[in-house]
């Protein structure tokens, strides 16, 4: 029986993070991995908002960020459990996504650019300049989730990179389960027509408007999650995770690996998160090569590193 391509995509990914670790020569492997899944969960937002609706967004660290804030005020001053901390980030940044995106998702191109990159830096100052609520560029700790107690007290004594790991990768895969469930869905093919047309798509009856404000609200969820994940797993968090540079690491890893494709997407993410730990041999040039490596795979496979993989072997195939 042949497999769907969800179903194709979700399983090479569970074998990918359930054999992974056979090939770990430390445990330093498992937060490597840990932090590729991170960064996969936001990546796979942008997959929504760019490569199903079209849009785009060089802000959305500023979600990540109120994600990971959450997790480190709401334990402090509201009584919450870190767990409950990160639906509330998800929540508040659903919240917020749906008033900005209002108004900005309006505009097209190079503008939309432009007003979700204000975004992005506002909410970095806010971070940055209210020292006593956050810390300031110093940061601040994140309390425990203390899950991996329970589950030693439960007789699965895990380490501390094994259980972010393993409880990364559940979590991606569940991101990519819904990712690819609303691909496949009605909402997720009037998505792809607005993708390809406006004019079109509004031509037929699709709500541009809504659906555009849909995609950027669900993105958005997905990067508060991902900086609420980063925060517990680094138990400190600094205004970096909203700042500009991790927007664009958001995108150039989607784009990468492939912006139209989930697994594209979180193939990138592994290339951009693993290649700075193998270019380090080349010491001061390590953000020179890797510039050009990125610009290479631009101009030779437009379409991502994955979609162009995955071409040329079936061309070889046939």
């Amino acid at each position: 029986m042949k497999l769907s391509a969800k179903s194709s995509t979700l399983l090479v990914l569970v074998v990918l993070i359930l054999l992974s670790p056979v090939l770990f020569p430390s445990g330093y492997y498992y937060r490597v991995g840990a932090l590729i899944f991170v960064n996969a969960i936001a990546v796979t937002g942008i997959v929504i908002l760019t490569g199903y609706a079209g849009q785009i967004s060089l802000g959305h660290a500023g979600f990540a960020g109120i994600g990971a804030y959450a997790c480190a005020l709401a334990p402090v001053h509201l009584g919450l459990h870190p767990s409950l901390a990160l639906v509330l980030g998800a929540a508040i940044s659903a919240v917020l996504a749906w008033l900005v995106g209002r108004p900005i998702l309006r505009l097209k191109g190079y503008y939309l650019g432009v007003a979700t990159l204000g975004f992005g830096i506002l909410i970095s100052m806010i971070l940055n300049n209210e020292r006593q609520l956050t810390g300031g560029p110093d940061g601040m700790e994140v309390p425990d989730l203390g899950l991996r107690g329970l589950l030693r007290d439960a007789g699965l004594d895990l380490t501390n990179g094994q259980f972010w790991y393993f409880f990364c990768g559940i979590v991606l895969i569940a991101a990519a389960w819904l990712a690819l469930n609303l691909f496949n869905s009605p909402t997720g093919r009037a998505l792809r027509a607005l993708h390809g047309s406006e004019v079109a798509a509004r031509t037929v009856g699709v709500d541009v408007a809504r659906l555009k404000l849909q995609a950027f609200v669900i993105s958005a969820v997905y990067a508060s999650v991902s900086g609420s994940l980063l925060a517990l797993q680094n138990k400190f968090i600094t205004p970096d995770v909203a700042g500009f540079m991790h927007s664009i690491e958001m995108v150039t890893m989607a784009v990468l690996g492939g912006v139209g494709s989930v697994l594209g997407a979180i193939f990138g993410a592994a290339v951009l998160t693993l290649l700075p730990q193998v270019l380090t041999v080349f010491a001061e040039y390590e953000q020179l090569v890797l510039g050009l490596v990125m610009m290479l795979v631009m101009i030779f496979l437009p379409q991502g590193l994955l979609p162009s993989i995955l071409r040329k072997v079936r061309g070889k195939d046939e």
